[in-house]
């Protein structure tokens, strides 16, 4: 596989779950800047965790079926 200059940087990026699909599209859209003025804040790290857990990219099916 090429192995480039931005090879490490490109596979820091890939998402690990649904949770930084959603991130990036909101970043993308300019809806996580708006969230992020949120008194309090949003709850979008907690969320995004969340839903990387139960929708995780990559993985095997487990339950051995």
């Amino acid at each position: 596989m090429f192995k480039g200059k931005y090879y490490n940087e490109m596979e820091s990026n890939k998402s690990k779950g649904l949770g930084d699909t959603i991130e990036k599209f909101t970043t993308a859209t300019g809806i996580k800047k708006l969230a992020d003025k949120i008194p309090g804040g949003c709850g979008c790290k907690s969320r995004k965790e969340k839903l990387n857990q139960m929708f995780p990219y990559g993985q095997a099916d487990k339950t051995g079926s």
